[in-house]
């Protein structure tokens, strides 16, 4: 008798369980929702989550408010979203460093991917040099020519140590024969606009999207773009290929929840922002900017994302084996 009655309480419970997840669903959402962007403001993700997330608003019928968590080379703020309630009122921001940096170079031990669950990847946008418009440098074998000329003398930005942009760039001496200054600047592309505005460095490493106002304003120019395919918003930059240096790399950007979050809220956040990447506001306002709208659902993104990390992992270990970085 007694088990009996243990045994209708469970399944009481477990059906209790199910209506509360089914209405908790339902009623999504009935509060602002928390977007942690992993990097500082005036950024180019900061700039594009929050647009995304200004439409996607609309869909969902409440507000999303962004919030900047600095730090770890983003592994502070995915941190937080990692350790929140899954309950779809926190969300964040992945980049590629968030994906490939912070668990190749191990800096968190509780740092683990498969905390979160992944939304959706919203756009795609490959790395590039930029300079100052009064700089010296008419063409990137200009930059190549004055590196060899001057070893180590030339500053570039760069936003963290260990990051893409850091391998990017130890690519490019490697394949150019060229020694520069790489100089961090932590804390997203914020930081390197204003050491190129304040002159501190007249080149930074990073997407053309990242800086497009200042691109648009005349203060900056693209150099080249680490691509084999030219970018629809700045058709006039070259790509590596047509330099003849054979180096693609760039970032994107995917949106996550924490791992426990119901399939049926991660659906609602899903469909609220591909109605918002594919809406006319959000096509015309990403076409001034540089950066390529790449949309992959829920349904793949984590095999995208795990697959990306492991390809990356063993070139990263090939440059480590041949001395060109260390781990």
């Amino acid at each position: 008798m007694i088990n009996r009655l243990i045994k209708i309480a469970a399944i009481g419970v477990l059906a209790a369980t199910a209506f509360s997840t089914a209405s908790f669903a339902a009623d999504y959402p009935n509060k602002d929702i928390r977007m942690i962007i992993p990097w500082g403001a005036g950024g180019g993700t900061d700039g594009i989550v929050r647009k995304l997330s200004t439409i996607a608003e609309k869909e969902l019928g409440t507000s999303i408010y962004a919030e900047n968590i600095e730090g770890g080379v983003s592994a502070t703020g995915v941190l937080e979203v990692m350790k929140a309630r899954p309950d779809g009122y926190t969300l964040g921001s992945l980049t590629y460093d968030s994906v490939v940096t912070v668990p190749w170079q191990g800096l968190l031990p509780t740092y683990k991917l498969d905390k979160l669950k992944l939304i959706a990847r919203v756009t795609s946008e490959p790395d590039a040099l930029i300079i100052a418009s009064d700089a010296p440098y008419k063409s990137v074998a200009d930059l190549v020519k004055a590196a060899k000329e001057n070893p180590g003398k030339i500053k570039i930005a760069i936003q963290n140590t260990g990051s893409r942009l850091h391998l990017a760039m130890l690519q490019f001496e490697k394949l150019t024969g060229t020694d520069f200054k790489l100089i961090a600047y932590p804390g997203g592309a914020a930081p390197q606009k204003e050491a190129i505005l304040s002159k501190e460095v007249q080149v930074a490493a990073t997407s053309l999207g990242d800086f497009s106002s200042l691109i648009e304003s005349g203060d900056v120019k693209g150099l080249v773009e680490f691509s084999d395919s030219r970018n629809p918003t700045y058709k006039d930059v070259p790509t590596a290929k047509e330099e003849g240096i054979d180096l693609q790399i760039g970032s994107f950007i995917v949106l996550a929840a924490p791992a426990k979050t119901p399939d049926d809220v991660v659906a609602k956040i899903e469909a609220a922002y591909k109605a918002a990447l594919d809406s006319d506001e959000f096509q015309t306002w990403v076409a001034k900017v540089g950066v390529a709208p790449n949309w992959l659902g829920t349904a793949d993104v984590t095999n995208w994302a795990n697959d990306t990390k492991e390809t990356l992992f063993k070139q990263m270990q090939t440059l480590v084996d041949q001395g060109v970085i260390k781990k």
